[in-house]
């Protein structure tokens, strides 16, 4: 599996989200990483407005913030 963070420069809510992530993925061993949205247009166009986006295997798993417990699920089950 495989976590990557949506974000953007500047937004308080990335750093938020990217924190979780990174508290989350390191409890589980879980690689994670950082893609920002402004740097790709086809990203930019379909995420641009929902970031931060946390995706899991390349899947759309949620967005504005980390549910903690509900990533846990997923990243373990």
């Amino acid at each position: 599996m495989r976590v990557t963070v949506l974000t953007r420069v500047n937004c308080h809510l990335c750093d938020e989200a990217e924190a979780a992530v990174a508290g989350i993925c390191g409890e589980l061993g879980v690689a994670w990483s950082t893609e920002d949205v402004d740097a790709d247009p086809e990203l930019r166009a379909e995420y641009g407005d929902m970031v931060p986006v946390i995706m899991i295997d390349g899947k759309q798993h949620g967005y504005y913030k980390v549910e903690a417990d509900r990533l846990r699920r997923a990243l373990t089950e």
